[in-house]
């Protein structure tokens, strides 16, 4: 090992190192997140997952809902947790190939909580209260801990994470139906003869409190006001959006741990395994997508139809839901996509797609903060206010804009540049110092 400082040995990635196949999985799935955000975005809080206060039943914005929700939900989230867990296997492994001693650790923590700052940055600054850079900077410090087990270990560790997540999930199902239960119990006693007792009395409140947050008329008005505050002066905006903010990173750092976790642990063990960089055989990316996508499909149809025959009222499905498997169906249907896309790679017939694809994951970091930057100008009422003026299927035009633009930027920025601009702040702040940033020559720049 050479005597040179540590600080001078550690660097970002070159190009060189990098895995194309990995930047072109990151940009498909970034791009596919915003597919997931953007009713979250463009329609007012609750109407984003519930079709009916809009009236939307019955037309097209019905079968919208129903298609993403059913095939896509919370797929590309998956795929971009497991790169994240990948990335933290390459970033840690090359830093231990050029350092000594605690140096790989110190880069490691160092830009988790940079990207922390950035997922705070995201919440607060540009009022994307769905921001996942959060919890990934600290959930990530987590994965690293299980970075040196072996493959089995890691799918061990990520079916365990799925066994927690899915009971957090009927937990809380649990306490819903115990609430009701109790609840109508006590709404039961007569009370022109016995006098409820406080227990009995908070109980009933809770239930009826439960039961008005489930009414229709009642979520209608909590959209008005919500799609006012949204549209109104940067303040109440702010005020609107941040308190969210504030509920949804802790709330779901505590109760997604497991989810976030499953992912990157999997991404680690495909990784590991070569699955992830296209090494397997395609006997496997089948297996993957035919078992994973068609028994997640037949569970997400199941779930998706209870809701629609209960008209989304979640005091009626909670009485009546007996077992929760979203986590389940979701990972199944993630593992079934992700087979799917590495058998269009493996084909051969898709090297445009994934070539094309290829800046928009270097630039994963500049290209997720821009969607959010782009969508609140569009959206919110600091920018042209448009939430709520687009039905749902329209929203989806905005995300094709969004998507032809950070196609279109990226190719062009990485003709010239090294890292796209997030990226090279980024790296900047984690090794202390000035990365540089323009391609040094013409042959560098056609590399890319």
């Amino acid at each position: 090992m050479s005597n040179q400082p540590a600080a001078t040995l550690a660097a970002p990635v070159s190009q060189g190192e990098r895995i194309v196949l990995l930047d072109s999985l990151r940009g498909l799935a970034l791009l596919g997140i915003l597919l997931m955000n953007i009713p979250y975005m463009g329609l007012p809080e609750p109407s984003f997952d519930n079709p009916t206060l809009n009236y939307e039943m019955g037309t097209i914005n019905e079968k919208v809902w129903w298609y993403v929700n059913w095939i896509p939900e919370g797929t590309q989230r998956a795929i971009f947790s497991m790169l994240f867990g990948a990335g933290i296997i390459l970033f840690v492994a090359r830093l231990e190939k050029r350092t000594e001693g605690i140096w790989p650790a110190e880069y490691f923590i160092r830009r988790q909580l940079w990207l922390l700052v950035f997922g705070l940055v995201n919440a607060f600054i540009l009022l994307w209260p769905g921001d996942i850079l959060f919890q990934y900077s600290i959930i990530g410090v987590v994965a690293f801990v299980f970075r040196r087990l072996p493959v089995k270990g890691l799918l061990i560790a990520a079916a365990v994470c799925l066994l927690l997540m899915t009971t957090r999930e009927n937990i809380d199902l649990h306490r819903q139906k115990d609430k009701i239960y109790k609840g109508e119990m006590a709404a039961k006693i007569d009370t022109t003869k016995v006098k409820l007792t406080d227990l009995q009395q908070e109980q009933l409140e809770a239930m009826t409190g439960m039961k008005e947050k489930s009414d229709t008329s009642g979520l209608r008005n909590e959209m008005r006001k919500n799609l006012q505050k949204a549209t109104g002066s940067y303040s109440t905006l702010y005020e609107y959006m941040s308190n969210i903010s504030v509920k949804l990173e802790f709330y779901y750092t505590y109760y997604g741990i497991w989810d976030i976790l499953l992912f990157m642990l999997l991404g680690m063990a495909f990784f590991k395994s070569g699955i992830l960089t296209g090494q397997a055989p395609a006997k496997l990316y089948w297996v993957l997508f035919i078992v994973g996508m068609g028994s997640g499909l037949l569970l997400t149809w199941y779930r998706l139809q209870f809701m629609v025959d209960h008209q989304f009222n979640q005091f009626n499905i909670a009485k009546d839901k007996q077992f929760e498997f979203y986590e389940i169906s979701r990972t199944l249907r993630s593992l079934g996509l992700f087979g799917l896309i590495m058998l269009l790679y493996k084909s051969g017939w898709f090297k445009w797609l994934f070539a094309l694809m290829r800046p928009v994951g270097q630039m994963a970091f500049t290209n997720y903060l821009m969607q959010s930057l782009m969508c609140g100008l569009f959206f919110f009422g600091v920018g042209l206010g448009m939430m709520g003026k687009l039905q749902r299927y329209e929203i989806y035009y905005v995300v094709a804009a969004v998507w032809v633009i950070e196609i279109i930027w990226s190719h062009l920025w990485l003709r010239f540049f090294r890292f796209g601009p997030l990226e090279w702040c980024w790296r900047s702040l984690t090794y202390w110092k000035k990365q540089p940033m323009r391609k040094a020559n013409t042959k560098e720049v056609l590399s890319v």
